[in-house]
């Protein structure tokens, strides 16, 4: 593969990438098709080293020189939207020193909670299949994706909306510090270095002290951030205190549920089930782990399946019951991919599940629209 360095006049903010960048080495840093929102953004990837293929670029360049049918203008689209979240949160942080920060991380935390309402399955559908995931983004990806178990844990415990703002706030901000090298350790194949470690010891105790720089004075977001990884045997970090608040011990079981079901270099996603047992067991059943649970589910949203059927599928609806939710099949009895997608109920006797299936390779080019169908958004919500 031959590339050559990408030019910042060939990158159009709010457009899809005509070709997939790459480092130097051609490592993939951005797929075709990414939009890049801001010059921020852009200005960072290129600090970076952003490159392309030469054979991508003359493709392209041949596509562009062909007659062009009219183009329709395609309305907003949740999956669009929710694509759009990590690089969204990454700008945001970036931009801290900026005397409105506060008020832009609340209107952040409160389109997320829009975001989720209109389909709180698909949200969770997100969370869940991260096949093609780029480690780069890892930081904050993750970020949000515990910023929507928040809400719907606080929810489930019926704590007041201002709370949940500070628990979902504290999500999104709790890793300020260390965000690329998140990234960074994403992608590794080798274990936790020293210096990482201490980092990682150190970034709750950091990541306050930027916010308040910034200018954050909520007590409760920034003492939830700085407990995250206390615990009450006193085992935990920094400090190793015991008297750990509920709302630090909220975050501290979102954030390792999400990271324990995303996948890293170094080692695969855990399944739902075993993450769930892992949490309910490491809890004592405690309420906090009930909340998860509960909405949750034993098989979320994105779990992949094999049916008593035969049928693999893909979970996309919960139910009242948390071992029997809604699936949509994508292969036919006999594990044969099938062109359209059917829609079964797991608690009847004949479609029940019987299996986590291991083998993803049916998932990588598997478009959530297929599943759901294109979900067109309000455009207050876009």
């Amino acid at each position: 593969m031959k590339v050559l360095r990408l030019p910042k006049s060939k990158v159009e903010l709010g457009c899809p990438l005509p070709w997939n960048v790459r480092d130097e080495a051609g490592k993939l840093l951005l797929s075709k098709g990414h939009v890049i929102h801001s010059e921020h953004q852009l200005d960072q990837l290129l600090q970076r080293g952003a490159f392309v293929d030469v054979e991508e670029v003359r493709a392209s360049a041949v596509s562009q020189d062909a007659p062009q049918a009219s183009t329709v203008k395609v309305p907003p689209n949740l999956f669009g939207l929710w694509d759009k979240t990590a690089a969204d949160l990454q700008s945001l942080l970036a931009r801290m020193e900026e005397a409105d920060f506060a008020d832009q991380i609340e209107q952040y935390a409160h389109n997320i909670i829009k975001l989720l309402d209109l389909n709180p399955d698909i949200a969770l559908y997100r969370c869940v299949r991260q096949d093609n995931a780029q480690h780069y983004w890892y930081g904050y990806s993750h970020s949000v994706h515990t910023a929507v178990l928040c809400v719907l844990l606080s929810r489930q415990l019926a704590w007041p909306q201002s709370r949940t703002m500070s628990l979902v706030k504290a999500a999104l901000t709790m890793n300020v510090s260390i965000l690329e090298l998140q990234g960074k350790m994403a992608g590794q194949d080798v274990p936790m270095k020293e210096k990482q470690y201490e980092q990682i010891r150190h970034h709750p105790t950091e990541s306050v002290a930027m916010l308040r720089k910034a200018g954050i004075q909520d007590e409760d977001w920034l003492s939830a951030i700085s407990q995250h990884h206390e615990r009450a045997d006193g085992k935990g970090y920094p400090t190793g205190m015991h008297d750990v608040g509920e709302m630090a011990v909220a975050l501290r079981v979102t954030d390792v549920f999400m990271a324990k079901i995303s996948p890293r270099a170094i080692r695969e996603a855990l399944t739902p089930q075993v993450a769930v047992r892992q949490l309910y067991t490491e809890d004592a059943g405690g309420p906090l782990s009930t909340a998860v649970v509960k909405q949750f589910g034993l098989y979320p949203p994105g779990d992949y399946v094999k049916l008593a059927s035969g049928h693999l599928a893909l979970v996309v609806q919960r139910t009242s019951k948390a071992t029997a939710p809604i699936v949509a099949a994508i292969t036919d009895a006999h594990g044969h991919p099938v062109v359209n997608t059917v829609r079964f109920d797991t608690g009847q006797k004949e479609h029940g599940i019987v299996g986590a299936v291991s083998d993803k390779a049916l998932l990588k080019r598997l478009a959530p629209e297929r599943l759901f169908g294109f979900i067109e958004v309000p455009q207050a919500t876009a």
